[in-house]
């Protein structure tokens, strides 16, 4: 039996030891609600938990204060919070984010990070702080409601967001409601949400359910299913002959398959290429890695190798617009095998329940015979040398593959919507590294607070150096709000718990990847009371500049000992400062501004964001100030 499959059986006799002790009458050793959900989540290694304080979550604020080894890291804001959450949890894999808010209020600020969590698949676990059981059935005019009574409201809104939720109510089943609720969490890979009332978090509950751990691997496949499937799966290998390349993308990440992909390529020597979301899920200094595949945007020799294989085997897809070159793949589904969490795909055909991570070391074992026939197809190495160029101005075409020279093994590197998530696509990067970003979601400004998270994880896990490359209008803004709170902010909390990340603020005046999708150039639009042509320029991507090499002094570092920021407006003063050996050391905080021009970007975001004006159908004769034709 392999250790997969002897790990579901495992995982399957726990949670029947789950469901046997919610049935009979528990005895023994008594803990506080509020403290066995703290143990629970002590045994998936969470360490650190997000969030702010408000008047309903106050008393369970004191166990988490008082545990320890669960740190609370007070945030400026719930939507920051619920970013950080989202980012430990990306980097602290097996493990969880953790965001803790009061009712309504705060719960609503965090939904949006919340959403993105679960649109991006990361296990969080929104944890709300909500009035006592007496004050929900009576239901007075409390503050942080609608003021109609409606003291569900939110659960019901959190239903949206989150894979599952649980009100606890009681003594009697608040137990298996945590757990039931965790285990949807780890197992599903979506956030999912806790209401805690004021009156329950000291009331006692029996400890017996802890002695058994939470269940984090799926179901077990069906042994003849998954028989008939990698039969199946064989024979397309076989009639291809051997002629196949393995995509790898964002699923294989936050299901936890990396070690079964990495096992069953080293088995097979089969080609393999990444998509963007996929980026990291394996070594990129591999021989039998090609690259990124990003349909039409990808480069032309990645392109034509993926396209041209008899078979594709898609390891976690997930065909999102700018995780596909805006949904451009030419991949016919009868040349694909496609497998995921909880289902597989051979073709025209689906098995629901045979899920990859047993199926892959098992189809291992099944195509290795292949491995001399697939280590002769050609794999042209994934390069990205630095460009030689007479202009002294930092392009994104210099700056990308200077900071891959800079990269080192093991470096967590998280990217905010926009230029970087782009311009990382065009570089390697190096062994055991971690690229933290969101694609699909895309909020703006996520990557400041998730930065957080991804730090405080990495220092738990051991990893050294922890680098972000945002946009100054990302740090400038949040989550295309209206608001002016700011994520900026979060720097404070990074200086005060004592992380060091890098940060490159690529200060372009503004959001350039809105500039390319609309509002970049100027045209001639005529008054309606005067009839005179002007040149008209849409303002509302720019942004005030700040003194961006002043934050961190201003958030915390008053003497300016534990930090230090720097701007380079060339070429020449980018390379000097990485490669000084002090800056590389990463071993204090470091703000680095870097001068570019605004309407420059990397080639992959001009074809993305061209793509995505034509899909956005916008029309200017629509405006009646352009309808007067020059």
């Amino acid at each position: 039996m392999s250790r997969q499959s002897t790990a579901a059986l495992l995982a399957e006799l726990n949670r029947l030891k789950l469901e046997v002790h919610s049935l009979k009458t528990e005895q023994g050793t008594e803990i506080s609600i509020g403290n066995y959900l703290l143990t629970r989540l002590e045994q998936l290694g969470v360490t650190n938990m997000f969030g702010v304080p408000g008047d309903f979550n106050l008393g369970f604020l004191d166990l988490v204060e008082d545990h320890p080894n669960i740190e609370w890291v007070g945030n400026c804001n719930e939507l920051n919070a619920a970013y950080a959450a989202d980012g430990y949890a990306r980097v602290k894999e097996n493990s969880i984010g953790v965001v803790l808010t009061t009712f309504g209020v705060g719960e609503l600020s965090a939904t949006n990070g919340i959403a993105g969590a679960f649109s991006e698949m990361v296990p969080v676990l929104n944890l709300v702080g909500v009035p006592s059981i007496s004050q929900q059935t009576a239901k007075p005019l409390l503050h942080h409601t609608l003021g109609d009574g409606r003291f569900d409201a939110y659960t019901l809104a959190a239903q949206q967001f989150t894979y599952s939720q649980a009100s606890i109510k009681n003594t009697d089943h608040a137990a298996a409601e945590i757990d039931r609720v965790l285990i949807d969490c780890i197992t599903k890979a979506r956030p999912v949400y806790l209401a805690l009332p004021t009156n329950l978090v000291q009331a006692k509950i029996s400890t017996q359910r802890l002695r058994t751990p939470l269940t984090r691997s799926p179901p077990p496949n069906n042994s003849d299913v998954e028989s008939f499937v990698l039969d199946l799966i064989e024979k397309q290998f076989e009639e291809a002959g051997g002629d196949a390349v393995v995509l790898v993308d964002a699923c294989a990440i936050r299901h936890g398959t990396r070690e079964e992909v990495r096992e069953f390529l080293e088995k097979t020597k089969l080609p393999v290429y990444s998509t963007p979301m996929g980026k990291t899920a394996i070594d990129e200094d591999s021989d039998r890695y090609g690259g990124i595949y990003l349909g039409s945007i990808s480069r032309p020799e990645i392109k034509d190798k993926v396209e041209a294989a008899k078979l594709v085997l898609s390891i976690g897809g997930l065909g999102s617009d700018f995780n596909t070159g805006n949904f451009t793949y030419n991949i016919p589904v009868k040349r694909t095998i496609e497998l995921h969490s909880d289902h597989t795909k051979v073709q025209y055909a689906a098995f629901p329940g045979i899920g990859m991570k047993e199926l892959i070391p098992k189809l291992s074992d099944r195509l290795k015979t292949h491995a001399v026939t697939a280590s002769k197809i050609p794999v042209l190495k994934f390069l990205a040398p630095v460009p030689k160029e007479e202009t002294g101005v930092i392009t994104h075409t210099y700056f990308w593959p200077r900071m891959a020279e800079f990269f080192k093994a093991e470096d967590v590197i998280v990217t905010e919507t926009g230029t970087a998530n782009f311009g990382i696509l065009e570089v390697p990067l190096p062994k055991d590294s971690v690229l933290v970003s969101q694609i699909l979601w895309g909020s703006i400004g996520w990557s400041v607070g998730s930065l957080l998270g991804a730090a405080l994880a990495a220092r738990d896990i051991g990893r050294k150096r922890v680098i972000l490359f945002v946009g100054d209008g990302s740090l400038y803004s949040h989550a295309h709000s209206s608001y002016s709170q700011l994520t900026v902010q979060e720097l404070s909390v990074m200086l005060r718990v004592g992380v060091k990340p890098i940060i490159f603020v690529l200060n372009n005046s503004g959001y350039t990847i809105e500039r390319f999708i609309h509002g970049k150039t100027r045209y001639k639009q005529r008054s309606i009371l005067t009839f005179a042509a002007d040149e008209v320029y849409r303002k509302y991507n720019d942004i005030s500049n700040w003194k961006w090499t002043s934050l961190l002094s201003t958030l915390g570092d008053t003497d300016e000992t534990i930090s230090q920021s720097y701007t380079v407006n060339n070429k020449d003063e980018l390379s000097n400062l990485l490669n000084d050996a002090s800056f590389a050391r990463a071993d204090k905080m470091q703000l680095v501004e870097v001068i570019m021009d605004k309407f420059d970007a990397p080639k992959s975001l001009h074809l993305q964001a061209e793509m995505g004006a034509k899909s956005n159908s916008y029309d200017n004769n629509s405006n009646p100030m352009t309808a007067f034709k020059m």
